[in-house]
């Protein structure tokens, strides 16, 4: 079944589902609706699911693969390599500038773009304080990103909220072209769910984001066609209120 409006390759839809066959299905259902798809770590554990993720692949799908790499060099190089030469457009790995180097290395002159996660958008200020981090969320972000920058990552993973800062920190280094992609995406109206820091899509495009990841609002919708190209209306409507 397609979708009744074209795809946005802005939107990546998280198959943060149980299963193989259970994504599957789903991606069967969007159709051409949805281009672009997340596979995380539920996923890609089990049995046959990295060769899911390259089954999307070669389908025309990108495919997003959520590891959120976090070791040291040597393995983190040895894991981005081995991503890379699968196939696969974004792989993520945390912010710290051992586990970025590394995964840039690995990655070499291939495709794959790499993503750092800052902060993760379940945690909140205090989150952060009971791990043992004197710093709040944005500020981590802000020193996160610099150090992302640095090392020559392609983007970052942050929530909406920091969005805005993100693109003013990346632009003054003179990297435009430097992707934020932002989970904790819901639609006006949508349940938060166990995220802390979200925005509507509208409002995440409007900060600067250049991709949204959104799960639950189409996944666990009764019509995910529906919801998928609710979405997509949603964000073209921001895109005309940023040019008028």
């Amino acid at each position: 079944m397609t979708s009744p409006v074209l795809s946005d390759p802005r939107l990546i839809v998280g198959l943060d589902l149980p299963s193989v066959e259970a994504a599957r299905t789903l991606v069967d259902r969007l159709g051409a609706g949805v281009s672009f798809y997340k596979v995380g770590l539920t996923l890609l554990a089990r049995p046959g699911g990295v060769a899911f993720a390259h089954e999307l692949q070669a389908t025309g799908k990108s495919v997003f693969q959520d590891w959120k790499l976090h070791d040291i060099g040597a393995q983190v190089e040895g894991a981005a390599r081995s991503v890379a030469e699968g196939g696969c457009d974004l792989l993520t790995v945390h912010a710290e500038p051992q586990v970025m180097r590394a995964a840039v290395k690995g990655r070499g002159g291939l495709a794959t773009r790499i993503l750092a996660v800052t902060v993760m958008t379940s945690l909140s200020d205090q989150d952060l304080a009971e791990i043992g981090y004197s710093a709040r969320a944005a500020d981590l972000v802000e020193t996160r990103v610099r150090q992302a920058l640095d090392c020559g990552v392609d983007g970052v993973v942050s929530s909406p909220l920091e969005a805005g800062r993100v693109r003013e920190i990346a632009t003054e280094a003179g990297r435009p072209d430097f992707l934020i992609v932002t989970p904790g995406v819901r639609p006006a109206g949508a349940e938060v769910g166990d995220q802390q820091r979200v925005a509507t899509p509208a409002a995440a495009l409007a900060a600067g984001a250049t991709h949204l990841v959104v799960a639950r609002p189409v996944i666990a919708a009764s019509d995910p066609v529906a919801a998928a190209a609710a979405i997509v209306a949603e964000m073209a409507g921001a895109a005309r209120s940023l040019i008028g």
